[in-house]
C-alpha cells in the first residue's frame, strides 16, 4: 500500500492525491506538516510536502512522484501516448506552477494568513503574474480539458493552483487575475463535479477550517 505524506490543505499534496484518485491507485494519507527536522527529511530531504512511501522507500516531489504513478501504473493514463503531446501537458504544468503558482505564492502572507506584503513586492507579482497569466491562456486549450480532450496531470495541477492564484490576486489587488478569462471558472466547476476533485477539495476544506480554529484557540 503507498503512502501519501503531508496535510489536505497543501495543493501539492492535493495534486498527487487527485491523481492518485483519478487513476484508482489504493494508497493511504499519513499525516504530516512540513519540517527540517533530521528524521523528517529522511523522507523529505528538503523537508517539504508531499512524499510517497513505496515499500519502505521515500519519494519526494510532487511532479516526480506524478511520474512515478504513471510509470508504475500505466492502465489508467494521465498522459497522451503522442510525445508532443505529453510534452504540451508538462508544458501547462511548468507554466502553472513556476510562473503561476510560485509568483502568486508571495501574495499568500497577505492573503490567508493575515500579514502583510510591501507594496514593493505586489508591483513586482502582478507584473510577473501577468506574463504567467498570459503564457497560460496561450497554452490553455479547455476542450474540456486543458489540454484537450482527456484529463491529464495538468488538470490535477489545475484544480489544485488555479483557485490559489484566483483568490490571493483578489484579495490583495481587489480584482482576479482570470476575471477577464471566462473559460477558467467553468472549467473548475466541472472538475469538481468529479469525485476525485470533489473529495480533494472538500478534505481540503475540513482541514482549513480545524487550522482556523486551532490558530483561534491559540490567539
Amino acid at each position: 500500500m503507498l503512502k501519501l505524506g503531508g496535510f489536505a490543505v497543501s495543493n501539492y499534496y492535493n495534486k498527487v492525491k487527485v491523481a492518485l484518485l483519478e487513476k484508482g491507485i489504493p494508497f493511504e494519507e499519513a499525516f504530516c506538516m512540513t519540517s527540517q527536522e533530521e528524521e523528517y527529511r529522511k523522507r523529505s530531504p528538503m523537508g517539504k510536502v508531499p512524499y510517497l512511501e513505496i515499500d519502505g522507500e521515500f519519494l519526494c516531489e510532487s511532479q516526480v512522484i506524478c511520474e512515478y504513478l504513471e510509470d508504475q501504473y500505466p492502465q489508467t493514463p494521465l498522459y497522451p501516448k503522442d510525445a508532443l503531446a505529453r510534452a504540451r501537458v508538462r508544458e501547462l504544468i511548468t507554466t502553472m506552477e513556476l510562473h503561476m503558482e510560485l509568483v502568486a505564492r508571495r501574495l499568500y502572507t497577505q492573503a490567508f494568513f493575515g500579514g502583510t506584503v510591501s507594496d514593493e513586492i505586489k508591483k513586482h507579482v502582478e507584473k510577473d503574474l501577468a506574463k504567467g497569466v498570459r503564457a497560460f491562456r496561450q497554452l490553455a486549450k479547455f476542450s474540456p480539458f486543458i489540454a484537450g480532450a482527456d484529463l491529464t496531470y495538468a488538470d490535477c495541477a489545475a484544480g489544485v493552483h488555479l483557485p490559489l492564484v484566483s483568490l490571493s490576486s483578489k484579495i490583495v489587488y481587489g480584482r482576479d487575475v482570470f476575471d477577464d478569462y471566462a473559460a477558467v471558472k467553468p472549467y473548475l466547476k466541472m472538475l469538481n463535479e468529479r469525485p476525485a476533485f470533489k473529495k480533494v477539495s472538500d478534505d481540503r476544506k475540513v482541514a482549513t477550517e480545524a487550522m482556523a480554529a486551532a490558530r483561534a484557540k491559540k490567539g
